[in-house]
């Protein structure tokens, strides 16, 4: 319940700001692509600014997400490799616990009773 009303606190100011930012900035604006011609319609854009503003948030999840990937591929590799070793040893000792009892098992009746 908690949780709801703090996402409420957050995400409702967080969706009125967005949606206040959308209806003040519907103009069209154009993003140029080319620095030395600027006026260049091939590698230009027409948008509403709130779309161009968007559009750069989501591709700077997108890499800052695939960069954090990519940083973390090793800590991924390390913890498959020791789940690996920990299901090789945890198939070991249940190998040594069946011996054991085993062996446990055979001890009564090779000893002499007092």
């Amino acid at each position: 319940m908690a949780k709801k009303i703090i996402n409420l606190l957050i995400l409702l100011p967080l969706g009125i700001i967005l949606i206040v930012f959308c209806v003040a900035n519907r103009q069209s604006v154009t993003l140029a692509l080319n620095p030395f011609r600027p006026d260049d319609q091939v590698l230009s854009l027409n948008a509403p600014l709130f779309v161009l503003v968007f559009v750069a948030l989501i591709l700077g999840m997108l890499v800052g997400a695939a960069v954090t990937w990519f940083n973390q591929g090793k800590h991924r590799k390390r913890a498959r490799n020791q789940s690996r070793e920990a299901v090789r040893w945890q198939a070991e000792a249940d190998k040594h616990r069946t011996r054991a009892e085993e062996i446990a098992g055979q001890l009564p009746s090779q000893l002499p009773s007092k």
